[in-house]
């Protein structure tokens, strides 16, 4: 796999490495562990991440929507390989991305509001790889895969678009801060996650 398709966002590019390096950490047996997304194991993630990478991607390029819905995922791969599964959606929203000038007026998203500013879209895009990279994470006990820059950088794009998503079910209730908090811990509060889950 070509590991160095770049979108042009680095954001994007981020999050993307953020979730390919915990994708590919998975253990054979950790699949079906939970995961902080209450109702889904460790592929139902994988199955909404990549999907929504593909989402994203479509919605630019007018093609390639998944195939499934990625808000109801099933939970099996039909044999495909893991890390292969989430490349081919991380690919095409990088290539996507890649044809979205920085300094467009706008650009569209699947999101609810539409279409975005490029630097909120792409931005958009990249915090739904990076913090299902974190849920994956947390599941299959491995270290958080979000640097204090991504995170802060994530969490100025969470405050544009999160609370209609939040009011549509998309992210849980803002958990109250704690002392100590840094980068990372504060953008995974505010997008309903506790930083101390463990499954």
């Amino acid at each position: 796999m070509n590991e160095q398709l770049a979108s042009t966002w680095e954001i994007l590019d981020a999050a993307h490495r953020a979730l390919r390096t915990v994708v590919n950490g998975v253990g054979p047996d950790d699949w079906e562990r939970p995961t902080p997304c209450a109702q889904w194991n460790v592929t139902q993630v994988l199955q909404h991440a990549a999907g929504d990478q593909r989402g994203f991607a479509a919605m630019i390029t007018g093609s390639g929507f998944p195939s499934y819905d990625p808000f109801a995922p099933d939970g099996h791969l039909h044999g495909e390989d893991p890390a292969a599964f989430a490349e081919d959606g991380m690919r095409a929203a990088a290539a996507a991305w890649a044809t979205i000038a920085h300094d467009a007026a706008d650009a569209p998203t699947p999101l609810p509001q539409g279409r975005l500013a490029p630097r909120i879209g792409a931005g958009a895009c990249a915090l739904d790889a990076a913090v299902h990279a974190w849920d994956i994470a947390a599941a299959t006990g491995q270290p958080s895969p979000l640097t204090p820059e991504l995170a802060r950088d994530l969490l100025a794009v969470a405050r544009e678009i999160v609370e209609p998503l939040r009011q549509w079910g998309a992210y849980a209730a803002v958990v109250p801060a704690a002392a100590g908090d840094d980068e990372v811990a504060a953008l995974l509060r505010y997008l309903g996650r506790d930083p101390s889950w463990a499954a």
